[in-house]
């Protein structure tokens, strides 16, 4: 038991465990249409439809979403006014992206006026982008914060196991929440792409590759134990 195929099956059982593998699918798909566009349209065509299917299907799993940040801030909205201020924040544009992700899946798919997909799409992603800004410095002074703690005991020459123990546990906090921060900056550069297109974020490889480190990110994060 809970060897590598016991974790897996655990991690897909997971509502974020089958969103990063078909967020995996979704920009590999996008890398692939890049790569084989002019040279086999054929296979760049359902390269592509693949692409779409994975992005819809992501926005469907992703219903009710918007309750998770409520949830949070219910019932752990910060240790300190800082920190509760950034929690409001962050938690408030990402209930904000969930939120109208809903009416932009019900516009894609034909439920509702496909005419208010773009105007939700920027909504959507302007609520994302401002909720990642908050969850990112959250996470960079924590960090700060895990590295004086450590430099302390360090300095303090103790040397005992419950110590090295904390020292431990600092240092494995510390490459969760830098794999949150690369998660959070791979998904705010695909936000700006809906926000403000430019030729750099709206790149095929820009978009392509912020979408795996984020969907590699979130593997490596949600991954039991």
């Amino acid at each position: 038991m809970n060897d590598t195929v016991d974790k897996l099956v655990i991690f897909l059982a997971k509502r974020d465990g089958i969103d990063k593998l078909v967020k995996t699918f979704q920009y590999v798909s996008k890398l692939v249409h890049w790569h084989v566009e002019k040279t086999h349209p054929d296979a760049a065509t359902r390269a592509k439809q693949w692409e779409v299917a994975s992005g819809l299907s992501r926005k469907a799993f992703r219903s009710g979403r918007f309750l998770t940040g409520f949830n949070a801030l219910r019932r752990n909205p910060g240790t300190t006014t800082t920190f509760r201020l950034l929690a409001v924040l962050s938690n408030a544009g990402e209930m904000v992206y969930f939120f109208f992700d809903h009416f932009l899946w019900l516009s894609r798919i034909g439920v509702l006026d496909a005419k208010l997909a773009r105007r939700m799409s920027f909504i959507s992603a302007f609520g994302e982008s401002f909720g990642y800004i908050f969850f990112m410095v959250s996470d960079i002074i924590l960090i700060q914060e895990g590295i004086k703690a450590e430099r302390r005991i360090v300095k303090s020459g103790d040397e005992s196991e419950d110590s090295k123990g904390k020292i431990k546990n600092i240092r494995g906090d510390r490459v969760m929440r830098l794999m949150a921060v690369a998660a959070n900056l791979a998904d705010l550069i695909i936000a700006l792409a809906d926000i403000e297109p430019n030729p750099f974020c709206n790149h095929a490889v820009t978009l392509g590759i912020s979408g795996l480190v984020s969907a590699w990110a979130g593997w490596y994060r949600n991954w039991p134990s």
